[in-house]
């Protein structure tokens, strides 16, 4: 699947069929810091995402006041 990892705009590309939560977890990202969008969908990290995906993967930014 080819992946592009944003804001960095780093494209990855991993082989096989994997769970989303598993990709986020290859690519350094700690559970719940990360979205992963396939086309306009967003993916839940249980969903499986196949070998010839095309995906997204967006940082999660929170903020406010303390």
């Amino acid at each position: 699947m080819r992946i592009t990892v944003l804001p960095r705009r780093q494209q990855v590309e991993i082989a096989g069929r994997r769970r989303a939560a598993d990709v986020l977890r290859e690519l350094g990202f700690l559970p719940g810091t990360a979205m992963v969008i396939r086309g306009d969908e967003l993916v839940p990290e249980s969903a499986m995402l196949e070998a010839d995906d095309d995906i997204e993967v967006r940082s999660v930014i929170s903020g406010g006041a303390p």
